[in-house]
């Protein structure tokens, strides 16, 4: 697996130098009338007020989101010392009691650099300009399984799939439009004009692991595409200079040599958001969007493939020579078997560059997101809020379900405080929104954590984030 290793984490490595990864508008503010930046969750949310965001510091957006986090795989032993799941003293079914069949990590970055948003044709408008990324690892089941118990019996089949990493990152101009039917509808559109930044997609589609008694075989499927501009150079072995010994080899992604001299876009693209409100009865409303409706269209990707078909075999080591007195002992010693092991699986599970300066096109992870807010009786001034969202992407999907109470004790101050449960686990929200005439500040976490490691990662499933903006209102 040394193999598969190393060519993921030569794409994480490219895919983090995009930039980290895609977090959305919190979604603990979406109640939150005097929020302006509402219309980012549904554009049918027209502001209070026109207004204009502080450069870089409108609307800043960072998390991290996993259904698996330190105390998955990291253990204590009897003296105190961590250790990983895979030392022996870690009890097989108590790790893998903790797992899923799809082990996914998120991290995320949103920054609107500008926006405003300003009443008029009728209606409440918006202009956009930010960044988004979204950068992700999936690690399947059998993966954990195989690494933690290997052989189990005389014979041992392991087969997953979706072992993936994958990165977007973009900038985007944004015209928005929200406009009020009558008392009851409300109807909203954005467009969005896309310019890929990067983006990465190394994925093993399926691979089989048959062991036996006499021999082991592995099979591998896997593909990677990576954009990056002009500017981007990922050679070969034979391209970089490197040493390799037969010419399927020479055509391996040498991911030492891969580097990047000069900046260009890297693909152009469209999306829609679409949303709506209702107002159902007096006390309650009714709200849905479904956000990033559209696709990227990258150019200059460089793609690559493991070979196909391809059956690595091991049977074990033959007439292995332990003394360098022996003949035959450069080719037979321990060290170069091994050597020839990796090399011979390598062969199998290494990607292999098949196209260069080629074009490949991504759709958006789209999110549907369908709310309920209710005037609470005793008090008028608190609602209650349900919010259910979807992502659809891939094997980075989730899901999740958000209630929350919303306070509004003055004209000014606004605050929500929820509870969320998702594919990602259960997680505590907050927020709080100044919005006196003339400003608006806000702050608050869709995921609230309490314990962390001295590295500040949370204890339970990684999990996080953190949310802020400062804007100015002006307007009746």
């Amino acid at each position: 697996m040394k193999s598969i290793y190393r060519s993921l984490l030569g794409a994480t490595l490219l895919a983090s130098t995009l930039t980290a990864a895609a977090q959305e508008t919190p979604r603990s503010a979406y109640f939150l009338d005097g929020y302006t930046m509402r219309h980012e969750l549904n554009p049918a949310l027209a502001g209070e007020y026109n207004y204009i965001t502080m450069p870089a510091l409108g609307n800043f957006n960072l998390g991290m989101a996993s259904n698996v986090g330190v105390k998955t795989f990291l253990y204590k032993m009897p003296n105190g010392d961590l250790t990983t799941f895979m030392n022996k003293s870690v009890d097989a079914k108590t790790f893998l009691d903790k797992i899923h069949s799809d082990n996914k990590i998120t991290m995320g970055l949103d920054l609107t650099i500008l926006s405003a948003g300003f009443k008029a044709f009728g209606g409440f408008n918006t202009i956009t300009i930010g960044t988004r990324t979204d950068v992700g690892v999936s690690l399947p089941k059998g993966l954990l399984q195989f690494m933690k118990l290997g052989q189990t019996g005389p014979d041992t089949h392991y087969s997953f799939s979706d072992l993936s990493v994958s990165a977007n990152a973009m900038a985007e101009i944004a015209l928005g439009h929200s406009h009020k039917i009558n008392d009851k509808l409300q109807i909203g559109a954005k467009f969005k004009f896309l310019l890929g930044l990067g983006n990465i997609d190394a994925k093993i589609d399926r691979m089989d692991v048959v062991m036996s008694e006499d021999k082991w075989l592995v099979k591998g499927d896997g593909h990677i595409n990576m954009s990056a501009g002009s500017g981007l150079y990922v050679p070969t072995k034979r391209e970089a200079g490197s040493s390799y010994d037969t010419p399927e080899e020479g055509s391996e992604i040498e991911w030492d040599e891969i580097d990047y001299d000069s900046f260009s876009l890297a693909g152009y693209g469209i999306g829609f958001d679409l949303g709506a409100t209702y107002q159902l009865l007096p006390d309650l409303r009714l709200s849905a969007s479904i956000l990033d409706l559209g696709f990227v269209r990258w150019n200059n990707t460089v793609k690559g493939h493991t070979l196909k078909d391809k059956t690595w075999t091991f049977d074990g080591f033959k007439d292995v020579a332990l003394d360098s007195d022996q003949p035959g002992y450069d080719d037979n010693s321990l060290d170069q078997q091994l050597d020839d092991m990796w090399d011979g699986l390598q062969d199998v599970i290494n990607f292999h560059k098949t196209k260069d300066k080629a074009s490949h096109t991504t759709a958006l992870a789209a999110t549907v997101l369908v709310g309920a807010e209710y005037d609470m009786p005793f008090y008028n001034k608190l609602t209650g809020g349900l919010l259910l969202s979807h992502r659809f992407n891939g094997p980075f999907s989730w899901t999740e379900g958000r209630i929350s109470a919303n306070v509004k004790p003055v004209k000014w101050f606004d605050a929500s405080v929820n509870y969320a449960y998702s594919t990602f686990g259960s997680s505590l929200g907050w927020m709080l929104n100044f919005h006196p005439k003339g400003f608006n500040f806000f702050i608050g976490s869709d995921h609230q954590f309490f314990r962390v490691t001295p590295q500040f990662v949370p204890v339970g499933n990684a999990t996080m984030s953190f949310n802020m903006g400062i804007n100015f209102t002006f307007g009746s």
